[in-house]
């Protein structure tokens, strides 16, 4: 596969957006992660013509590396984590660190979806958005979260992925659309965008609000 970098995530998206294509009478619904999975999925979703809606998860990171992954939670799923990192961590720090995801992941309800419904995914086909995937366990929280809802189908749609990752979700979702799989992962989803800015709260509220129909 090429290694041509997107622009931005709006490029990732559009891209995206023309591998994906669906029954006439198919009820869809894109799904993001904020943040950066959100303008990839407003992208596909104006698209598509189908809502817009998120899905927030938060990363657990090891306590002398937060930036190193160990685990990640969603909304209201139980915690999807590397049991061998966490075995060998205090309980107390493990219980403490996931309510602080959950206190995070409130207050990113609130922020986010101040006015704005949540869209039922139960018995639809949801499209499962981020910016890419690195180590896997915010996605892995996210299907799970989804899954817990009961969709009738669930496609994985990301601009880059890990060759390896694809084995390991390809039995979570019904169906993968990845624009690079690349056999030797650059280490970070930034590596693939000439733009990869850290969007803001507002950010994503702004984009949310204009993918509303009203």
């Amino acid at each position: 596969m090429s290694e041509m970098k997107f622009y931005d995530r709006t490029e990732a998206g559009m891209l995206l957006a023309k591998e994906l294509t669906f029954e006439p009478n198919e009820d869809v619904v894109v799904i993001a992660l904020p943040r950066g999975g959100v303008p990839v999925g407003a992208e596909i979703a104006k698209a598509l013509h189908v809502p817009l809606d998120m899905v927030i998860t938060w990363k657990i990171g090891a306590p002398d590396n937060p930036e190193y992954a160990i685990g990640a939670i969603a909304e209201n799923a139980e915690p999807f984590l590397n049991l061998h990192e966490t075995s060998v961590l205090s309980e107390e720090w493990l219980t403490q660190e996931v309510a602080r995801g959950r206190k995070e992941i409130e207050r990113r309800q609130e922020m986010y979806f101040e006015n704005h419904a949540r869209q039922s995914i139960k018995g639809k086909t949801v499209i499962l958005v981020d910016d890419g995937i690195a180590t896997g366990y915010t996605i892995m929280a996210a299907i799970a979260e989804i899954q817990r809802q009961q969709p009738k189908k669930l496609i994985l749609a990301v601009p880059v992925i890990p060759k390896e990752m694809v084995l390991q979700l390809r039995t979570k979702v019904d169906e993968i659309v990845a624009l690079k799989i690349p056999d030797f992962y650059l280490g970070a989803v930034g590596a693939y965008y000439e733009e990869f800015h850290q969007l803001s709260d507002l950010e994503v509220r702004q984009l949310v609000y204009e993918s509303r129909p009203y």
